[in-house]
């Protein structure tokens, strides 16, 4: 039975394969640095580097939520943006996979 823990190292490793433009290893990183952040926040701190709109910073935000599994999201009250904060086990896992170099056509072929 394949643990829970290897199926999201999994995810992520898919996740970051198809990082054409680096948005997703940007954010991941973010992440990691300030633990948590909203939607706004991120765009802020996305776009002073690259030309990204808020929608796809909240896309990519929704997917690591959902389909990756770690984010949590709080929100203090129906007036308040949502807030996702990195979960704390996982903070090792991601910081292996996003600090290692990123994998070429031909490194996945051979």
């Amino acid at each position: 039975m394949v643990s829970i823990r290897a199926k999201i190292k999994s995810r992520l490793e898919k996740f970051l394969e198809v990082d054409s433009n680096g948005y997703r290893r940007a954010i991941l990183c973010i992440f990691i640095k300030v633990k948590k952040a909203t939607i706004d926040e991120l765009h802020e701190m996305l776009s002073s580097k690259y030309n990204v709109s808020r929608n796809t910073v909240a896309s990519m935000v929704g997917y690591i939520h959902s389909k990756l599994g770690i984010l949590r999201a709080h929100k203090e009250s129906y007036k308040t943006p949502m807030i996702y904060l990195l979960r704390e086990e996982y903070i090792d896992l991601l910081m292996k996979i996003v600090a290692s170099p990123t994998k070429t056509i031909t490194d996945s072929t051979a």
